[in-house]
């Protein structure tokens, strides 16, 4: 046998002791770490512990190519980190984890995000690094969704019902093949909007409302309204520039006034 064969079951075994002790600390923790352990399934060995207090799972750095329906039967499961796999599909079961609130899904494989994952209880969900074109029509339903990162995609437009999203504060739209905004991110609560590296060539008007912005990022889009030496200025500039331009196409008053007089020979 060759020398440099020599070291791998070693390495393997030792792998698998490390994949059963973070099994046996899970057991009593509540807490799973198997991140960065060469996995291309769940660890069959999970079977052989109580896992059902489950409330936080670490698969990030493995090899999965889907996520583990075993993750799916752990119902109090808060938190589930899938961060760097080669996840290509979600599967329905995952409806049953009511109690998740973060999902991280980022550089991955995903094309689509199926319309049944805005059932769940959400309020962070990172799907940034992955083949996106698209979000679900139905993404408004994430009433409880206090920041989406869809960074990194091939996302070309956004439906206008992401307008629901009531507790949204952070949006990550960056490096994505949008060319328009949807007038309805104006009704969000949002501090942070990140559109930088798109095709957008318009903020719309209605932006001004959002009242709680403290960081929006823009470059490298073609804007011209407004025009770049106004974006560079930064958030205030940017406002203002807005305010200017809801004025003007707001009529003026006397045309306003002209309009509503009755015609004719006048009234009786």
């Amino acid at each position: 046998m060759a020398t440099g064969e020599e070291p791998q079951p070693a390495g393997s075994a030792s792998l698998s002791r490390s994949v059963e002790k973070a099994l046996e600390e899970a057991a009593g923790s509540g807490v799973l770490n198997l991140s960065n352990r060469k996995l291309r399934d769940f660890p069959p060995a999970a079977a052989k512990h109580d896992l059902s207090d489950l409330t936080q799972a670490d698969l990030s750095k493995n090899r999965l190519s889907e996520i583990p329906c075993e993750l799916c039967q752990y119902i109090s499961l808060e938190t589930l980190n899938l961060y760097h796999n080669c996840v290509r599909t979600i599967p329905s079961a995952i409806t049953n984890l009511q109690a998740l609130t973060y999902l991280n899904l980022s550089r991955s494989q995903l094309c689509v995000l199926p319309p049944f994952l805005c059932c769940l209880p959400l309020k962070v969900l990172i799907t940034s690094n992955n083949k996106l074109t698209s979000l679900p029509e139905n993404i408004g339903c994430l009433r409880q969704l206090r920041e989406l990162d869809v960074s990194c995609n091939e996302i070309q437009m956004l439906p206008s019902q992401i307008g629901n999203l009531e507790s949204l504060r952070d949006l990550n739209l960056r490096r994505n093949q949008l060319v328009t905004l949807p007038e309805e991110l104006s009704e969000l609560p949002l501090v942070r909007l990140d559109f930088s590296c798109n095709k957008v060539t318009r903020i719309p008007v209605c932006y001004r409302h959002l009242r709680h912005l403290q960081n929006i990022l823009l470059d490298n889009n073609p804007l011209q309204s407004p025009p770049a030496q106004i974006c560079t200025k930064g958030k205030i500039h940017i406002f203002k520039y807005l305010n200017i331009e809801a004025c003007k196409a707001v009529p003026d008053l006397s045309d306003l006034e002209r309009s509503m007089r009755p015609h004719g020979f006048g009234s009786w």
